[in-house]
């Protein structure tokens, strides 16, 4: 074989040795191909069966959740109704040309309507003085004694004990949902809830069946339940808050750090209407245990929200004067009677007083019509004569 035959034969090794490499390396490539689709295909059907197997999953967790959200307690929204035993105890009601009407309803801003069927109704947007209307009149109808001293005198002898009850209240929540050791001041505020309505849902109501929800989906998803459970009980602590202004998000927020409550729950709090991104797992699922009870059918709706925001910014507005130390607002707004402190404003002064509330209270007429605004300044003298040695 000659050397020219021989460099032939051996570049003709050489070149089926390339070609074998490039169909090696275009078979290899083909198969990557094809494996990889093969690959991409199961975990895409992994995937469809995951996000299947989680949503039922999530739905059962959910429905489970639900299921103890029930609660057992009913809360009145604006009415509460007593009956009178007679026409006498009426007739002591009204008392001479409608005084007693008049001195109880200043003393607990609640409207009283006597109905023909021997019913007295008592009629308010804010829930707790109805509370202190409700059991003061009671009282009085039991005492016989109704005058307007008496009248004043078991009133301010019902708003003590309603403050009580609003302790037991929010203690009660409190160890309904296994939260305990709290400052006495923060359980009051708590209490609050039983007379605090939002979109027509009380408070505390919404409260216990959000947090029930919450516990459960907390269990199922081994979340830090303590935190949870806080953060469920506290959400909407901002919106018992009545001196100060600022979103129910942030009061709650401020509440929450001057009691030094731990971080987590504080962002649990200000995360619960995704005003932020949420920072845990935790404050994910009080949103969603807020969002379940909150918007599920009859919870809520809306014409109940805007009634008490009419009348609270009502008498807001009224109580912003200078001198003036109580305000009720009655008749859906239509009504509003203040009272002053008579040592700093002046028989004169009342006069411009009503003039001056009445204007700024013109721009909310397009809600409640037109606004009548009574001024009440009164002067008292009272003086306890000592008793002979005959006495």
């Amino acid at each position: 074989m000659t050397k020219d035959e021989l460099k032939k034969i051996t570049e003709k090794i050489n070149q089926l040795e390339q070609e074998n490499k490039a169909l090696k390396e275009k078979l290899l490539l083909e198969l990557d191909q094809e494996l990889k689709s093969k690959v991409a295909q199961k975990i895409a059907r992994a995937e469809e069966e995951v996000k299947l197997i989680s949503e039922e999953k999530a739905r059962q967790i959910l429905i489970e959740a639900m299921k103890h959200g029930a609660t057992d307690i009913t809360a009145e929204y604006t009415v509460s109704s007593i009956k009178v035993p007679s026409e006498e105890v009426k007739g002591k009601i009204i008392g001479r040309e409608g005084r007693n009407i008049r001195v109880f309803e200043r003393a607990t801003g609640v409207d009283l309507d006597l109905e023909e069927e021997g019913e007295i109704r008592l009629s308010s947007f804010d829930s707790q003085r109805r509370e202190v209307a409700k059991r003061a009149l009671e009282k009085l109808i039991r005492d016989g004694r109704v005058q307007p001293n008496r009248i004043e005198e078991i009133v301010d002898q019902v708003k003590k004990e309603v403050d009580k009850i609003v302790l037991e209240e929010g203690t009660r929540l409190c160890q309904e949902v296994g939260v305990y050791d709290l400052p006495l001041e923060l359980v009051a505020m708590i209490g609050k809830f039983r007379f605090r309505f939002s979109y027509g849902q009380n408070l505390l109501v919404h409260t216990l069946e959000e947090t029930k929800i919450a516990l459960e989906i907390a269990h199922q998803l081994k979340a830090d339940v303590d935190t949870v459970r806080l953060g469920c009980l506290l959400h909407d602590i901002g919106k018992v808050v009545a001196d100060r202004k600022g979103s129910h998000v942030d009061l709650g927020v401020e509440i929450a750090r001057k009691y030094n409550l731990p971080e987590k729950v504080v962002n649990t709090i200000a995360e619960h209407h995704e005003d932020k991104p949420f920072s845990s797992i935790e404050s994910a699922i009080v949103w969603i245990a807020d969002a379940i009870s909150g918007s599920r059918p009859a919870a809520r709706y809306e014409p109940h929200e805007d009634y008490v925001e009419r009348m609270t910014k009502i008498e807001e507005v009224a109580k912003s004067f200078s001198g003036v130390v109580d305000v009720a607002a009655y008749q859906a707004g239509r009504e509003v009677r203040v009272v002053v402190e008579p040592d700093q404003i002046s028989d004169d002064e009342v006069t411009i007083l009503v003039h001056e509330i009445a204007e700024k209270l013109e721009e909310m007429a397009r809600w409640a019509g037109r606004i009548r605004v009574t001024v009440i300044r009164e002067v008292r003298a009272q003086k306890t004569a000592p008793l002979t040695e005959e006495d």
